[in-house]
């Protein structure tokens, strides 16, 4: 047979947040019950997912996970991006819920991936979805690639954000002459947001005010486009949170 459609059902601790979340990525309401037991149904273009309500349940306890495969992650992302700005006024890097950004995956043959953790607690990871025979892919080239490769697997995969703050901090201590400035942005940036998963706002300001400091030639501030529209994300969500006034004077230009 074919055309078969497989919908996960997820746990959380109120369908009432999950549906309200999931509107913000662009999700409408498939269905809503609350008796005989609370769950919901919701649907995005072919993405679809079901929740069900548990009493108590608490969402940093949670194991549910599922995969999202699309042709591309960096599309998905942006759309998503987009509603959260509209919703909170900035992308939601921190706490639960919260959304990685797509980034190769060395555990997942070097394709781009990135996920968004509901507030349930749920790890809807997406990735990109491979051709019938990928060609292999680049391995990671430098000490400071090879360290951001071992990070986003411990943080972005296993959701071990301190093990990967070890690793970049070991990475960041140990310059060398032959660093590559925009690898050097790109673990400054992640270093940023891996602080700002572990509640440290004040090292994640220390990073992009470093970022800041790092000077590019044109050529290397195009390759780093992605990291430096990352590092605005961070930057605005540490504007708006409780008590922090951000990090002035990040995103002059220091091409």
């Amino acid at each position: 047979m074919t055309n078969e459609v497989t919908v996960p059902l997820l746990p959380c601790a109120s369908i009432d947040d999950i549906v309200a979340f999931y509107e913000v990525l662009g999700f409408h309401t498939t269905y809503k019950q609350r008796k005989p037991n609370p769950a919901a149904g919701l649907r995005r273009e072919d993405l679809h997912l079901q929740f069900f309500e548990i009493a108590g349940f608490d969402p940093a306890q949670s194991y549910g996970s599922c995969l999202v495969l699309t042709s591309d992650t960096g599309q998905l992302y942006r759309a998503f991006a987009a509603g959260m700005r509209a919703a909170y006024g900035k992308v939601l890097v921190s706490g639960t819920p919260r959304m990685t950004r797509p980034r190769a995956r060395k555990n997942a043959d070097g394709l781009s991936g990135f996920s968004v953790i509901d507030p349930g607690g749920n790890w809807i990871r997406v990735f990109q979805n491979a051709p019938a025979s990928p060609a292999p892919a680049p391995a990671p080239t430098g000490r400071l690639g090879k360290a951001m490769a071992n990070a986003v697997v411990q943080s972005d995969s296993r959701g071990d954000a301190r093990q990967a703050a070890r690793i970049l901090d070991s990475a960041l201590a140990n310059p060398a002459a032959d660093d590559d400035p925009v690898a050097l942005v790109e673990v400054l940036v992640y270093r940023a947001e891996v602080a700002m998963v572990l509640n440290d706002p004040a090292t994640a300001g220390e990073m992009l005010a470093r970022v800041d400091r790092v000077v590019l030639s044109a050529d290397e501030a195009t390759r780093a486009a992605a990291a430096y529209e990352a590092a605005t994300d961070l930057a605005a969500a540490l504007a708006a949170g409780p008590g922090d006034r951000g990090v002035p004077g990040w995103g002059r230009s220091n091409r």
